[in-house]
This record gives structure tokens, C-alpha cells and sequence, in this order.
């Protein structure tokens, strides 16, 4: 008879296994964002976490990450923001790399307790780039007088529509060089002993998944729900944390909420292109 009512009850409620919480963070890592450009930041993944770690009885929880990078503090927040719920909720840290954890990505999975990625998953990048675009001769071309008023010699650092400075640039180098010197010091802290004397390792370049175990950036190379059966049994199962979804996003929109939102989409589309080359530059470094 028990057995019988347990069958009845929701599956979450059945006490006949294990069940991890499992998050997906897919995306560039980047202040900002919108419901048709989803991107990775403290702000869209902070719920799912305190979802996640919230989940009674779970030994662990387990995170995949897909992300060729972006901003440094993004990144950093949300790393900060998974040790310190590990900590409190006293939960096991599982991070498995998808296609690519690599500069910020990497970042993020330094949280884990252990790095589980694929043998062809991209790892590494442990360093610090800038990019931007330059116009200094387009408004002369098109006739525009650029105005610009500062009080303070150094507003307009590395402005696109004037041509570069050497100061400047010197500048951005040393803004650089300290964020990387941080990074390589999570690196360190989190991945001590087992880190190769490899050259290389925080010189930006990126491995395969087998070579980063080689190279001690990985633990062990696997998939999630294999490795979470072998760690916690045959009726261990995933919980998939996803975002609650709002009205907004469960309703088809009629002719008075487009037309309400046509004018903002059409407002941010010069600057949202601009975000969205940068984004597939990210991936398009890894071939992705």
C-alpha cells in the first residue's frame, strides 16, 4: 500500500532516490540583456541559484556552462554568488562544461568543487581582452562635426570617433594586466596542486577538454547524468531549474502589446547590434 501512494504522489515528493538540482547557464556573460537576447549575469542567474541550493536533501548541485565569456565582473559576481550559497547551504558543487567554458566561463566554473567536461569541450583562456570599434574618419566623410565638452583631460579615453592615443591605450594595458593578474589568482587558489607547470596556462590560449585534464584546468572528463548515477545511484535523478516564466512570456501577443513594444525594440536596435557583434566575436573565437 505505501508503495502504491507513493507512486500517486507529485515525483519531487517521492523519497525513492536522489534528486540533484541541475542549472544551464548558456550564453555571453554580460550586463544588460532582454527577454528576445538573453545573456549571463548576476542578475537573470541569481534566482536559479538561491533555486537551486534551496532544494532540501540534495547533496550537491550541478551546473553546466556554455560560455565563451564577457565581463569580468559578471563573472566574477556570479562565482562569488555560487561558493558563498555552497558554503551556507552546505552543498557539493558539480560543474560540467558543455561546448565551451573558456575566459569568464572558465571563470565561473572555478566555483565548482570539481570540473567535469567533455574530451572535445574548450577550456582555459585564463586572460583579458578589450575590443571595441574605431570611426575616426566616418564623420568627416559624411559632413558631421563631432562636439564633444569634458571637464577633466581624461573623459574621453579611447573615444571611437577620434583617433587612438598611446596614453591611452597604456592605460587599458594596465587595467588588463591587474584584471588578469586576479584572474590567475582564482585560478591558483582554486585549482592549487593540481595545475601543470605548462608555460601557457594563463597566456589566454584554450584546450581541448582531455588536454585541460592534462593540464589540471579539469577533474575528470564525463557527462552530468552519467556522473551523477555513478556518484549517487541507478534512481538518482536531474531536477532542471529554469527561470519562472511571466506572463508576458506565457501570453501571444496582440496588435496593442506590439505596437506598445515596436518602439523600444526599434530604439535599442543601433546598440543592440553593436552588443550582438560582439557576442558572436566571443564564440567565433572557439569556432563556435
Amino acid at each position: 500500500m505505501a508503495g502504491f501512494l507513493r507512486k500517486l504522489m507529485p515525483r519531487r515528493f517521492r523519497r525513492d532516490g536522489v534528486t540533484i538540482p541541475a542549472i544551464r547557464l548558456h550564453g555571453a556573460i554580460m550586463a544588460g540583456g532582454s527577454p528576445l537576447r538573453p545573456v549571463l549575469n548576476l542578475a537573470t542567474v541569481a534566482p536559479l541559484l538561491e533555486k537551486a541550493f534551496s532544494v532540501k536533501d540534495a547533496p550537491a548541485v550541478a551546473i553546466s556552462i556554455n560560455s565563451p565569456g564577457g565581463s569580468p565582473v559578471q563573472s566574477r559576481l556570479i562565482y562569488q554568488r555560487i561558493r558563498d550559497l555552497a558554503q551556507e547551504k552546505r552543498k557539493r558543487v558539480l560543474i560540467f562544461v558543455e561546448d565551451v567554458a573558456a575566459s569568464g566561463g572558465y571563470m565561473i566554473a572555478l566555483a565548482g568543487d570539481e570540473i567535469i567536461a567533455d574530451p572535445t569541450s574548450i577550456v582555459g583562456s585564463i586572460g583579458v581582452v578589450s575590443g571595441g570599434f574605431g570611426f575616426p574618419d566616418l564623420l568627416k566623410k559624411i559632413g558631421v562635426e563631432r562636439r564633444v565638452y569634458t571637464a577633466g583631460e581624461n573623459k574621453v579615453l579611447l573615444d571611437p570617433f577620434q583617433p587612438e592615443k598611446e596614453r591611452d591605450i597604456e592605460f587599458l594595458k594596465g587595467l588588463q594586466l591587474e584584471i588578469h593578474d586576479i584572474f590567475i589568482q582564482m585560478v591558483k587558489s582554486r585549482r592549487g596542486s593540481l595545475l601543470a607547470d605548462h608555460p601557457d596556462l594563463f597566456s589566454g590560449l584554450f584546450w581541448t577538454g582531455q588536454r585541460g585534464q592534462e593540464l589540471g584546468l579539469v577533474d575528470s572528463l564525463g557527462d552530468m547524468r552519467s556522473e551523477v548515477r555513478k556518484r549517487y545511484g541507478e534512481k538518482a535523478r536531474l531536477e532542471l531549474i529554469q527561470p519562472a516564466r511571466s506572463l508576458f512570456g506565457r501570453r501571444q501577443p496582440g496588435a496593442a502589446v506590439a505596437g506598445a513594444i515596436a518602439a523600444p525594440l526599434v530604439a535599442s536596435a543601433a546598440a543592440g547590434l553593436v552588443d550582438t557583434l560582439e557576442e558572436r566575436a566571443l564564440w567565433a573565437r572557439f569556432g563556435l
